[in-house]
């Protein structure tokens, strides 16, 4: 009895016709698109931070990918319903995924340096706007081609086509639902960016392998694909996201930021997010760091406390501990604790910047422990205010929590200090453009503190700005400068005090920002605008000059 070998189309119906795979494929479609989403914000924060405008337009770019692609994916799937086309698809969304890590980095370089000549105003808008674009709207997009794809193949009488959708959409809202935490809680902490973007890209490569290799057909695309992913996988962590930087001591991720540390001789420094910047520092010496840290120090001096001895302070955005550790070093019997949300940041300040094992580092949200702490004291009970300074040191250029910039947040931090604590706050964009983030913060400090005083740090855009209930800072400043013993400390604290600016504008009750109203990204947003432009003022005129030769020299 002869027996006929199965066509491919009987192949092809084998692997069809329960349906389960085209439920998998569907389950697995919607986990790597919620993956690719989340692996974009930890992609491009390090470049353009992780503030609500960038995931603003991460969300916006890829709903434009996805609704593109349910559109097109529905055409071809009525023009021509096979299947071979649907899974070749995911085979080129595979590798192109599998690449981003490497090529990704390079094209957010290119599209920022092109910008950066280009454009004076929404510069940050429009660089994450066309890096998106680039990156990642074609795999998103081919990835929105599954579902109306897979209605075609499912789909095989009116009388079921309600609930044969709706299991569809169930399996891909699931896969999204897993998709959004395992790259959140565990890929990107335990693995980081590129490996989670290769994880993804490997689940979108086999389905298209076993689809293709159970009917025995297009072996050539499958190998072409599999060796574009190996290459992708053996150079998905050749570049790092400061690839120009040859001399990183560390470099990684955590839940919440992108984060490197540069060791040398002089000091070790800790950047998180933004690339250019420095959050924290350590000077090997033992000295002042030449940055807002020892400007702040003018606080504890502005407390009724002699030199800012016996002080207790508080920092809320920890990070590795320099002003706290600057405190524990220069004030007497001071004890200085801090609240870090990140333990990975704390976990860095231990191995990398010698913080004191001695100093208490809290891992939580800064409002939230402030809550707590205000429920543990409440105002005008015995033992109200627990510090005599605070520091609120959680703003990272344009990512302003705008939780930690609220009337109501002050006021939390208010009812902690105790009668004649100072709160110092590092503003770390200065502008003066009227009505801009940081007449928008100080008119918010000052609905809740009277006193205010502020002063601009040398050679940066940081302002410092102590609050107080009452009294005269720069004259309790003044006061304790005869009294600090350490000659460096002291000539710091003159400088501090003959910057000092007293705040006695009145401001609009407008520009007061509440829990329901803080805009502080578009505020911090015209800030690097206005940075941006006045940096760029010396290169445009030597490339108008001398082109991009003189430039380059």
């Amino acid at each position: 009895m002869n027996k006929t070998r199965p066509t491919t189309a009987d192949r092809r119906a084998g692997v069809l016709t329960s349906k389960t795979y085209l439920y998998l494929t569907e389950f697995f479609a919607g986990m790597s698109v919620m993956a690719v989403e989340l692996g974009a914000s930890r992609l491009l924060a390090p470049y353009f931070s992780s503030s609500q405008i960038v995931w603003t337009i991460i969300i916006g770019t890829i709903m434009i990918a996805m609704a593109l692609g349910n559109i097109f994916g529905g055409r071809w799937a009525d023009k021509d319903p096979d299947p071979d086309r649907l899974y070749a698809r995911l085979l080129v969304a595979a590798v192109w995924t599998a690449a981003i890590p490497v090529v990704g980095k390079l094209m957010i370089i290119l599209v920022t340096a092109l910008l950066v000549y280009t454009v004076s105003t929404g510069f940050l808008v429009w660089a994450a706007f066309l890096s998106c674009m680039l990156v990642f709207v074609f795999p998103c997009f081919l990835l929105g081609t599954v579902t109306p794809s897979l209605v075609k193949y499912t789909v095989n009488s009116l009388d079921n086509s309600g609930s044969t959708v709706g299991r569809l959409n169930a399996f891909n809202t699931i896969g999204s639902i897993i998709g959004t935490f395992v790259p959140t809680f565990l890929s990107i902490p335990a693995f980081g960016t590129a490996v989670t973007f290769l994880i993804f890209s490997g689940i979108l490569l086999i389905l298209g392998l076993t689809y293709f290799i159970s009917c025995r057909r297009r072996t050539v695309r499958c190998i072409v694909c599999t060796v574009l992913f190996i290459g992708c996988c053996l150079g998905g962590n050749v570049l790092g996201f400061a690839f120009w930087e040859k001399d990183l001591t560390f470099e990684g991720e955590s839940v919440y930021n992108y984060l490197q540390v540069k060791d040398n001789d002089y000091c070790t420094v800790l950047s998180t997010n933004v690339l250019f910047g420095v959050q924290s520092v350590t000077i090997k010496d033992g000295s002042l760091t030449g940055m807002y840290y020892d400007y702040a120090l003018a606080a504890p001096m502005m407390t009724e406390h002699e030199a800012g001895a016996d002080c207790d302070i508080l920092v809320l955005g920890m990070g590795t501990g320099t002003y706290a550790s600057q405190c524990s070093r220069y004030l007497e019997n001071c004890t200085a604790e801090g609240v870090e949300i990140d333990d990975k940041i704390t976990d860095l300040a231990h191995e990398y910047f010698g913080l004191d094992g001695d100093i208490k580092v809290t891992t939580y949200d800064g409002r939230a422990y402030l809550g707590a702490l205000g429920r543990e004291h409440e105002p005008g009970s015995a033992g109200a205010g627990k510090f005599d300074v605070i520091m609120v040191d959680a703003y990272q250029d344009i990512t302003i929590p705008f939780q930690m910039s609220s009337r109501e947040f002050f006021g939390q931090v208010k009812s902690c200090l105790k009668p004649g604590g100072v709160m110092v706050v590092n503003m770390n964009m200065r502008s003066d453009r009227d009505g801009g983030i940081n007449d928008r913060l100080t008119a918010t400090i000052k609905s809740v503190f009277p006193e205010v005083t502020a002063v601009d740090v040398d050679g940066s855009t940081n302002r410092e700005l102590f609050a107080a209930e009452s009294g005269d800072l720069s004259a309790r400043l003044d006061a304790n400068i005869p009294l600090i013993r350490d000659q460096e400390l002291q000539t710091m604290m003159c400088r501090v005090r003959d910057g000092l600016m007293q705040d006695d504008r009145d401001y609009p009750e407008s520009w007061v920002l509440t829990d329901d109203r803080a805009p502080v990204e578009l505020l911090g947003m015209q800030v690097i605008d206005d940075l941006i432009a006045e940096e760029l003022k010396y290169y445009k005129q030597v490339l108008k000059e001398e082109g991009v030769k003189g430039l380059m020299e």
